[in-house]
């Protein structure tokens, strides 16, 4: 037996607005004076929708006895019942249906699913004879039961799309909130780990421990960048946004100093050219500038020809300041060049070379909360990563 849930079906037809303008239409052109959409299955009759002139009685959501309608009949053979009279119908004039609904014209059209599935039926009762075996009246319920069936079906795919989002979101939150947490908590037992290893650091230690002790810290510097990342796109994927403070940087060139500092350290054999120009106090957020810039760095360090220096040029000039970051050796595809700045992207990922894929999304979101733009040209075996930010200048 089929399993049916008759309050969905009543809830999705209640959504069709096109049904009650439908009903009206059926009555003034046949004259009857009740019609409506019934949902028929193996066990019941109920009215979906219901326009009642002649006080039938019936409201959406009302029930008849399945085995006292012909529409039970039209469920098992799914083919339009129409009577012009029944006291003259040899079908119909003994049937046991008329007689107990005291109805002397009817018309029932099959609605059928795409899919070959039986719904149920647009129908039509009234006391009084009407003339509905013509073309024009069958047509145009032919036309109208298909209509039913169409909206149905779009009904349904809305409401599985609308669920499907909404399950989805509520998945996304949890994922994300999950994220969040995940990061927030682990700050704490990685900075043990990266102060236990400077102490390490400072003491005594034979060249093998101090090798162990130096890999130990770069790793958990490496592991807080990340979480830093995470809880960065967590916050701007839960609404919150990259948090930005700004105020005049009269120091900014010192910050980005000590970020190629301790990248340095993890890249000791690496060449890097600066070309610092900082006329005019820049106003932003010097941390975040300094995060977007250490992702950039970072990245030209990992991925650039290590036999060819990485260049720097930070500039203030015509109320813009400019940062670039240039490296050079394979050029990014056109494929990664279109998703470079999504989270969770890496383009190809090469041994020694993995991460989360959040860096330069998160930076393109610094530059957005600055106002600015983060642009990248790959070409001649040349990649260059430049920032500009409007040049903001400080209020005597």
């Amino acid at each position: 037996m089929e399993t049916v849930n008759i309050l969905d079906d009543l809830n999705t037809t209640a959504r069709i607005a096109a049904i009650d303008s439908i009903l009206e239409i059926i009555c003034r052109a046949t004259g009857m004076g009740f019609a409506a959409v019934a949902r028929v299955t193996e066990t019941q009759w109920v009215a979906c929708a219901v326009k009642d002139e002649i006080s039938f009685g019936l409201k959406p959501g009302g029930e008849l006895v399945l085995e006292t309608t012909i529409c039970n009949e039209i469920r098992r053979h799914h083919e339009v019942v129409v009577i012009d009279h029944v006291a003259i119908d040899a079908a119909f004039a003994d049937h046991h249906t008329p007689k107990m609904y005291g109805f002397q014209s009817y018309i029932s059209m099959p609605i059928m699913l795409s899919n070959g599935t039986f719904f149920g039926t647009l129908c039509a009762i009234d006391p009084l004879p009407r003339k509905l075996r013509n073309e024009q009246i069958m047509g145009m319920f032919k036309n109208f039961a298909e209509l039913i069936a169409v909206q149905l079906e779009a009904q349904e795919r809305v409401d599985d799309t609308r669920s499907s989002l909404l399950e989805e979101r509520k998945t996304s939150e949890l994922r994300e909130q999950f994220i969040a947490i995940l990061g927030h908590d682990l700050r704490n037992p990685v900075g043990a780990v990266s102060n236990a290893a400077q102490l390490l650091l400072r003491m005594p230690l034979d060249d093998r421990m101090r090798r162990l002790a130096g890999i130990i810290q770069d790793s958990s510097l490496r592991i807080k960048g990340l979480i830093e990342n995470i809880l960065d796109f967590a916050r701007g994927r839960l609404g919150e946004g990259i948090q930005v403070n700004f105020k005049p940087e009269r120091s900014l060139g010192t910050m980005l100093f000590n970020v190629i500092t301790e990248l340095q350290l993890s890249y000791p054999d690496r060449s890097i050219e600066t070309d610092f120009r900082l006329s005019s106090v820049v106003s932003c957020d010097g941390l975040r500038i300094a995060q977007l810039f250490s992702n950039l760095l970072g990245n030209a360090l990992s991925h650039g020809d290590p036999e060819q220096p990485v260049k720097i040029s930070a500039v203030t000039g015509q109320e813009i300041f400019t940062l670039c970051v240039s490296n050079f050796g394979e050029e990014i595809s056109p494929a990664a060049m279109g998703r470079l700045f999504q989270p969770f992207s890496r383009g190809e990922v090469r041994p020694g070379h993995d991460g989360l894929g959040l860096g330069l999304f998160i930076s393109s979101e610094i530059a957005k909360a600055h106002g600015g733009t983060l642009e990248v040209v790959s070409e001649n075996y040349q990649t260059s990563f430049t920032l500009k930010i409007p040049l903001v200048k400080e209020l005597d």
